[in-house]
């Protein structure tokens, strides 16, 4: 072709397709209720935007209404004295030194800081949970972000919280005060598994071992494996992979709680 020859019109490259990325269906008070009815339903809908604010502030709630209920029906000292004598390392400690402690942990500084610990540690522990579940999707091949596992690892532990919630508040209600193991109990006084078969007190360690088998936690597993295959897009296998290896490290974590403090 020379270069007077006109050259042959070539067409544009069509413009690139831009992913518009999906708008969730549902409100966050919707996936707030929803997780009840329909969990992958919701799962998917947070895929599309995580949320989570709402849900973890309920999680926290239900926490905190338990707290305040458990020491207002036993008594911030009895619970303080409770711990103390149950505490392996504070045994042989004098009596006089053990009273000192208590005054100190039942003065009116100590209440507040008492109520103040549980949102705190509450927070830690979503952000470290969503932290890890965003890191195992990702070991293993999946594709998330940090706010997809931290709404995972929230949402699956939000009805197991309500439900938690319900039910010790009626054994609360219902059962004396004299009848409470406060030192065991103030963790929750409905054990739905093989670990109401052992006393936290006299089996502290076998204890620990059981109690991973409990329903409450057992619904948060299926919730969370679910949510994992829905926003990491894994498989179920590798999903309960990640899901059981983190519930291992929780129940070995409360073992060595129980060899250390009893």
């Amino acid at each position: 072709m020379t270069e007077n020859e006109p050259q042959e019109f070539q067409p544009p490259p069509p413009p690139e397709k831009i992913e518009e990325s999906p708008t969730p269906q549902m409100s966050e008070i919707g996936t707030v209720t929803s997780i009840f009815i329909e969990p992958g339903k919701t799962i998917e809908d947070l895929n599309r935007k995580p949320r989570f604010i709402i849900a973890g502030f309920l999680s926290i709630l239900c926490i905190m209404i338990f707290q305040v209920a458990f020491i207002q029906k036993v008594g911030f000292e009895k619970i303080a004295r409770a711990r103390i004598e149950a505490n392996k390392g504070m045994a042989d400690m004098p009596k006089e030194q053990k009273e000192a402690i208590i005054a100190q942990q039942t003065g009116p500084v100590a209440k507040y800081i008492g109520y103040a610990v549980v949102p705190v540690f509450m927070v830690i522990f979503f952000v470290v949970g969503g932290l890890l579940y965003w890191l195992g999707a990702m070991a293993l091949g999946g594709r998330s972000t940090f706010g997809r596992g931290l709404a995972v690892w929230i949402y699956s532990g939000w009805p197991p919280a309500l439900l938690f919630l319900i039910s010790n508040l009626l054994v609360l209600f219902l059962k004396d005060p004299s009848e409470i193991e406060i030192g065991t109990n103030q963790q929750g006084l409905v054990q739905a598994g093989p670990a109401m078969l052992v006393s936290a007190k006299a089996q502290p360690v076998l204890h620990a071992l059981l109690s991973a088998l409990d329903l409450f936690q057992i619904i948060g597993w299926v919730l969370a494996a679910i949510g994992l295959q829905k926003v990491a897009k894994l498989k179920a296998g590798s999903a309960w992979t990640i899901v059981i290896l983190i519930a291992l490290i929780g129940v070995s974590l409360r073992v060595v709680s129980a060899l250390i403090f009893g």
